[in-house]
């Protein structure tokens, strides 16, 4: 069953979607940039640990609150885990007032077509069981797109919204994310092809069901606003994609009605070695960064 609650602040409040997902291949990058080497932990139990400990030291700091941060994606053994005894998307919940998401997806296919689709995904409908069980009110799953290829652009879409459908039959939110790397060079034809079909898929969904997007924040600014007026669809975030949180920012200022889904810009300049007032002050600068750029316009 839906949560009313949790589904009116996902489509209508001010705010941004805290991407705090990274798993086993981004893990060392994400606490190498937090100022843990890979030489200060053995074996990934140790690694885990310390990454659960990064983003419980988020969730607990006194700016991360649903006053601007919407919602927050987590990877799955942060949702298996707990903060201060309480299973993290319920803390997430009841204590700070952020809607919680689940990354679902469990990485990418070798490059074809220009494309990486996600990898077969056999066990999800037990994991979106358990998410359901834990509270979750959506998921996130990621591909990427290397180039501006009509036929990998197609596979894409059509594969993030037949598992979006999957998802959706589970009472759950999906995020489909087809991530348009940002540094190639035909990067504003790839996301005139990703439009096209996202459209085309959007249009055939029942009309009694909608997602959410995940996208790169486009070359073309507002190239998306069809996208954010459908009324197929709750939301439509931004990634980062590797640009830095004040070039991000930017972009998505000239973006109408896309908040922001930030993961590296959100973290930037965060470190293990902080005190908690250097850290708390850090991200509440982030935070209010973020805030102000995901505002409605």
């Amino acid at each position: 069953m839906v949560n009313a609650k949790m589904a009116e602040q996902a489509a209508k409040k001010d705010g941004f979607i805290a991407a705090l997902d990274q798993s086993g291949g981004s893990t060392p990058k994400a606490l190498r940039l937090y100022g843990i080497s890979e030489s200060s932990y053995s074996g990934d139990a140790d690694m885990y640990r310390l990454v659960h400990e990064m983003r419980t030291r988020i969730i607990k700091s006194p700016a991360f609150t649903g006053d601007k941060v919407m919602g927050a994606i987590l990877f799955e053994r942060t949702m298996d885990g707990e903060i201060d005894g309480t299973p993290t998307a319920e803390y997430l919940w009841n204590q700070r007032g952020v809607v919680p998401f689940l990354k679902v997806d469990k990485g990418l296919a070798d490059e074809a077509n220009g494309v990486q689709l996600m990898k077969a995904m056999p066990e999800l409908d037990a994991l979106l069981t358990r998410a359901v069980a834990k509270g979750i009110f959506g998921t996130k799953m990621r591909s990427v797109i290397n180039a501006a290829n009509p036929k990998g652009i197609a596979d894409v879409v059509a594969q993030q919204f037949e598992v979006g459908k999957q998802i959706i039959g589970h009472g759950l939110m999906p995020i489909i994310e087809p991530e348009v790397t940002i540094s190639i060079a035909d990067k504003a034809e790839a996301e005139e092809i990703l439009l096209a079909e996202i459209t085309k898929q959007l249009n055939a969904l029942p009309a009694d069901k909608q997602v959410m997007l995940k996208l790169t924040l486009p070359t073309k600014p507002n190239l998306y606003l069809p996208l954010v007026k459908h009324p197929r669809v709750m939301r439509v975030v931004a990634l980062s994609g590797g640009y830095s949180r004040d070039d991000a920012n930017a972009m998505l200022r000239k973006n109408d009605g896309i908040i922001a889904s930030f993961s590296r810009a959100l973290t930037e300049g965060l470190t293990a070695q902080q005190t908690n007032a250097e850290f708390d002050g850090k991200l509440g600068e982030a935070i209010d960064a973020i805030f102000q750029a995901s505002r409605a316009r």
